[in-house]
Order: C-alpha cells, then structure tokens, then sequence
C-alpha cells in the first residue's frame, strides 16, 4: 500500500515507532540475536554536509587553476621515524582486512592506491603477498588480536599503525563470521576454519598509556626505528586520547569518527557509539595544538581523519578544520565496484539491493569484495578495480584542489577554519566555525576557529 493511501485512512507513521524500528523488534523477537552488519551509521548526524567554503571574491585572492600551482603532497611521520611516508596525494585507504576482503580486492586497493601516489593498510589478520606486492606505502595495521602478526612482516611494512578502536565500534572487538574464515584465513589467523572469530577489544599487554610507550619503544627497536608509528583512535574522546597518544610516542594520529563503515559489527554499536567524525576533528587539532606538534615543522605529529569521507569537498573540509590527511574504506570499495547495478539481481536474491548491501559479514558480496568464496572473489578483476580507484582517488584530489585555489590556497593543507561557515548551529558548534552569515561560533565565543561569516 502506498503511503498517500495510508494518510488517507488516517494512518501515520510513528516517529518513535516507524516501520525499520518495528522489523528490527520482529526480527530480534524471531531469532533472540542481535543484528550485525557493515555500512556505518545510517542516522543523520552532523557532516562535512553541514559546511561551507567562502570562495574569494574581493576581499580575497582565488588562483588561477590551470596557471597557479596548488600542492597536494604530504609528509607522514617524520617526527621520529628515519623514513617518513612522502605521499603524492592527502587521501590514504584505511585498514580493511584479508578476511573481510577478498585477495583480489586487497590487490585492487594496492594497485590504485600506489598508482595516486598514496598508501593502503593491511587491517586485521596480517600482511599478504597481493596487497605487499602491488603497495608502495603499506601501513601495516598492530591490533588487540594479534592475528598474522609477524615481525618479518612489521619489518616489510612502511609504516606501523597501532590500533585502540575503530569509528564503528570504539570499545568493542572485531568480528569476523565463520562462513569468511577459509582455510587460507584460517592458517593466516591461526584459527579453526568455519567457526566465528572475535577479535579482542583491547591489546592484551597493556592496561594504559604508559605501557602504550612501552610498546611503541619496542616496535620502532624491531623496525630499527626507520618506520613512523600511527596510532588509531576511535573517536569518542578524541582530546584525551590524542594527547596520550602523543605522550606516548605517536608520529602520527588517525582519528576514526563513528560514520566509518567498513567494521561488521553490532548495529547498536554503528548507530549509538562514537561521535561524528565532524565533531571529533576540531578535539584533535586542539589537542595537538596545546602540545605544541600541529603542523610545526619536524615536531609535528600528522593528523589523519577517516569516517564518512565521500567526496574532494569532505577532503578539504577536513582539511581546512586541521587535518593534515584523511582515509578512505567504504567509499575505496565503492570505487572498487561494490554495490554495483549490474548485480542487482543477485543483490535481490541475497536480500537487499544494489546501493543498499551492507551485509558484509555475511560473505555473500555479488562483487566479490567482502567475500572469500573463490567464485564470487573471481569477479573483481584486481586491475580494472585498482585502475577505478586510481580514478576516484585522483579526482578527489583534483576537487581538494579546485576548493583550495578558489580560496587562494597554494596547497591543500593551507585551507584553514577561517575558510568554512557552517549551516546548522549544531555544525558550527561543533566545527567551531561560524554560523553563515554571523561571527557566531555557538559555545566557543572568541575561539581560533571563528571567522567572518560574511
């Protein structure tokens, strides 16, 4: 039935009630399980969305853009690591594991990443040889499970990100169902095949920051200390943990804030966890600028922001609210084919339907990405997939950039608060940027980050 047929019976949906709510009561009613998936948060919550650049005109200087130069490289890790990263492009793909992924798919991101002058991320359960062969930076994720830890491995790498919790699920472990844990897996994980795997919530040999020192002290000595040393936060008291994160050692920060959608896990975990990732940037650069390492030469320690990162302008609004790079998942497996139309039948035979597959634990992905089963797996050609995020890497660099020479940036990284208004007073308080057309930053009067709304 319709829903003008509906409102016309007098019928209405209830705002508390309203029909997802209600399949979500029968469905838990009907197996006693709670729900798990991937996908991140589908609530609305306060975004990049919410803002807006104020281009140049009078009062400012745009640059030409195909005269004027406009950089876009960055330098990660620098602070204490012999070799920092030098990547050609402010975007990175974010930690995604072989288990969730395919090898194909690890593959794919490898060759699109290296071909945009960027970095990939190995994610839980170890390093393999798809995505270490087709990666020129590859950052090789430490995490509570341990899983296909190797310090051969650590050594290979070329950078090290040290993982406390994931946007998704700040607080909780990972999951990885038993229908994903093949018998290649398995042997990686050192697991029995088929059975469902949970991955710790916190790392098993330290209760706090100062064993965090300990730790990041004995990877740089594996390393020889040539590697720079992240750390990964889920967002949810980015101030605090950034600046912990500092004391104990980190090259760089990334910050995941609660739109990031790559983790299967509990959906009560994705949509009441966490913090947007547009309320957690503003807590980290504070953080960093307090100890004195934001973009202040061979202290700095880098700050990477991931969690909802969709488009060249959610790339410069991060940017301009201080990052110094953002990271990608589920919009690099997008890229990479996921959610296509041309499976929309087998997205409807699975269940859901093209554009709306979330299911990633479930193993059954008609693009054979988030799948180990050889014959979905078979569908993604890796280098027609690395060939498409290349592409879309490329142009969210070239949006970046477009933004920042209409603001009359030089370099991406030279965007700045005072660059942006926001829409809703909800993002302007927490953006700290002003309300547009006011110089009204709701919460924080006189802040750094308050501009002239124009």
């Amino acid at each position: 039935m319709q829903p003008h047929d509906l409102a016309q019976r007098g019928l209405r949906v209830s705002a508390t009630y309203d029909p997802a709510t209600i399949h979500d009561i029968q469905r838990a009613a009907a197996t006693g399980v709670y729900d798990i998936r991937g996908g991140g948060a589908k609530r609305a919550v306060p975004h990049f969305d919410d803002l807006l650049f104020l281009g140049a005109s009078m009062s400012r200087y745009p640059l030409e853009g195909y005269r004027e130069r406009c950089g876009t490289d960055v330098v990660l890790g620098a602070r204490h690591a012999r070799y920092p990263l030098h990547l050609d492009i402010p975007v990175t793909i974010a930690g995604m594991s072989f288990g969730a992924l395919s090898g194909r798919a690890k593959e794919a991101l490898g060759r699109g990443a290296s071909e945009a002058g960027t970095s990939t991320t190995t994610g839980d359960g170890g390093m393999t040889p798809e995505e270490r062969g087709q990666s020129k930076h590859l950052v090789y994720q430490y995490l509570p499970s341990r899983y296909g830890m190797n310090p051969d491995d650590l050594r290979q790498a070329d950078a090290i990100e040290i993982v406390l919790g994931q946007g998704a699920k700040p607080g909780g472990g990972g999951m990885l169902l038993g229908q994903k844990i093949s018998e290649r897996v398995a042997g990686m994980r050192t697991l029995p095949q088929g059975i469902d795997q949970r991955s710790a919530c916190r790392h098993p040999d330290w209760t706090g920051p100062d064993d965090l020192t300990i730790k990041i002290a004995e990877l740089r000595e594996i390393t020889d200390h040539e590697k720079p040393v992240f750390v990964k936060v889920g967002a949810s008291r980015p101030y605090y943990d950034v600046k912990l994160a500092v004391h104990a050692g980190a090259d760089v920060v990334v910050v995941d804030g609660m739109q990031g959608g790559t983790a299967a896990t509990q959906d009560v975990f994705i949509e009441n966890v966490g913090i947007p990732t547009l309320a957690a940037v503003p807590q980290a650069v504070q953080a960093l600028r307090e100890l004195g390492v934001h973009r202040s030469g061979t202290d700095a320690v880098q700050l990477i922001v991931s969690g909802g990162i969709r488009t060249g302008a959610d790339v410069a609004k991060a940017m301009a609210l201080g990052a110094d790079a953002v990271s990608i998942g589920t919009a690099a497996l997008v890229a990479l084919g996921d959610n296509d139309p041309r499976w929309a039948a087998e997205y409807e035979a699975v269940g859901s339907a093209a554009g709306y597959y979330d299911d990633y634990q479930d193993g059954r992905d008609p693009a054979g990405i988030s799948t180990q089963d050889d014959e979905l797996a078979a569908r993604l050609d890796p280098v027609a997939g690395g060939r498409r995020l290349a592409n879309y890497l490329r142009v969210l660099t070239m949006e970046a950039q477009t933004i920042a020479r209409a603001c009359g940036k030089a370099h991406v990284q030279h965007l700045e608060p005072e660059d942006l208004v926001a829409l809703t007073v909800e993002s302007a308080a927490m953006a700290r940027v002003s309300l547009a057309g006011t110089s009204w930053v709701p919460g924080s009067p006189g802040c750094p980050g308050a501009g002239h709304g124009g």
